[in-house]
């Protein structure tokens, strides 16, 4: 269910390009991401930073997609995200010394610090080539094309480097669920 929620604008973003185009498909991503933000509060009472800065980039960069009357805006969007998101990773580790998937993540999984930090950069660098990927389908490619890969090639890459990650986990986990200091049996 949490999955459902957390994709609900990108589902309904594309389905609304598909029908009625790119405009409306902004207004509704807007709509919809206000709709999730409002159900989770109410549902959780609490609404995760990182869900709020993807409203506010929505709200903006959709914003002014309907406002200028160009897709550009909207093109930018998920690349702002993902650049906040591994600045916020980069900068958490460099300025404040402080590993932000440990914060998130530590309390469902205990890992050593060298892996920790491994995750760290693997994620950022991820974030760092998801964004770039998106300029370059968004501004090389057809407005089609760069709504398809959206939805289908960055869940599609998020999945796989996800997998790899469990993978790269993996060898730190013991079959009674515990960890290894340095991912040997």
């Amino acid at each position: 269910m949490k999955l459902l929620i957390d994709f609900f604008p990108i589902i309904l973003f594309f389905v609304a390009f598909k029908v009625w185009g790119i405009y409306t498909a902004t207004a509704v991503a807007i709509v919809a991401t206000v709709l999730q933000i409002i159900y989770l509060r109410l549902r959780n009472g609490r609404v995760e930073p990182m869900q709020w800065v993807s409203l506010g980039v929505i709200v903006l960069f959709g914003g002014a997609t309907l406002l200028a009357e160009s897709e550009t805006f909207i093109k930018w969007k998920p690349t702002v995200l993902y650049w906040l998101m591994g600045s916020a990773l980069l900068l958490g580790q460099l300025l404040f010394r402080k590993n932000l998937l440990r914060s998130v993540m530590g309390a469902q999984l205990q890992l050593p610090d060298p892996v920790w930090l491994k995750l760290n950069w693997a994620w950022t660098a991820f974030f760092a080539v998801m964004g770039a990927l998106n300029l370059w389908i968004a501004f090389h490619f057809d407005t089609n094309t760069w709504v398809n890969f959206k939805l289908f090639g960055g869940m599609g890459l998020m999945l796989v480097f996800v997998i790899g990650q469990a993978l790269f986990l993996g060898r730190y986990m013991k079959e009674d669920g515990t960890v290894t200091k340095d991912g040997q049996p």
